[in-house]
């Protein structure tokens, strides 16, 4: 079974973030919360990382993965980002939304939509979330934690351990997480599209 490493959803414990941060750069797997569910990432460059998750998730081929931003400046050094797009995502970010953008040439061809040359984006506003992001070079390749077959993310550590545990290195426990998978816009055309309404409430 994976390891559980439990951190304070307020104040995470740096100690336990960096043990975290030691999985990931040793090429590792984790589960960890966010505002809308648990995610499952690895490190951008990880591709067989990025495999264990699609096993995991029992994902086709054509999957758009997400990359989790530590802020809107990052999140453009992998998106193209015009004017509109930059301002929408001003008022938007952190938040439960992921933001469908063209990738830049600093985002694998292998994680980008294999059409449409998109990635997924995301800013969350968990603390977790942000500590880890805050100590690695790069965004967490994630996807949300929904089982084959269901709708919902999972929620807390130990049910994930009991499903999953056997497939991942370390499931970071920061408690229960909303249940509401984040809405999905889409920013490459002049007006943003809802492809799924989830937790965000999208403005105009």
């Amino acid at each position: 079974m994976a390891k559980i490493v439990s951190i304070h959803p307020e104040n995470p414990q740096d100690r336990l973030i960096n043990q975290v941060v030691d999985v990931l750069n040793g090429r590792g797997v984790i589960a960890y919360p966010t505002e809308s569910g648990y995610a499952l990432g690895c490190l951008l460059d990880n591709k067989q990382g990025a495999e264990r998750i699609r096993q995991l998730r029992r994902l086709p081929e054509d999957h758009d993965f997400t990359l989790m931003c530590r802020d809107l400046k990052n999140l453009a050094e992998y998106a193209i980002v015009d004017n509109s797009a930059f301002r929408y995502l001003k008022t938007h970010v952190p938040g439960p939304f992921t933001f469908i953008l063209p990738a830049t040439k600093e985002v694998p061809r292998r994680l980008q939509n294999p059409k449409r040359k998109t990635i997924g984006l995301r800013v969350s506003p968990n603390h977790i979330v942000q500590a880890l992001l805050e100590k690695l070079p790069e965004p967490l390749m994630s996807v949300s934690l929904i089982l084959p077959g269901e709708d919902l993310p999972m929620t807390d550590a130990w049910s994930i351990d009991e499903e999953l545990g056997h497939g991942l290195d370390l499931i970071v426990d920061g408690g229960y997480s909303g249940h509401e998978p984040t809405t999905v816009i889409d920013l490459t055309n002049e007006e943003p599209v809802v492809v799924r309404q989830g937790q965000g409430e999208p403005a105009a």
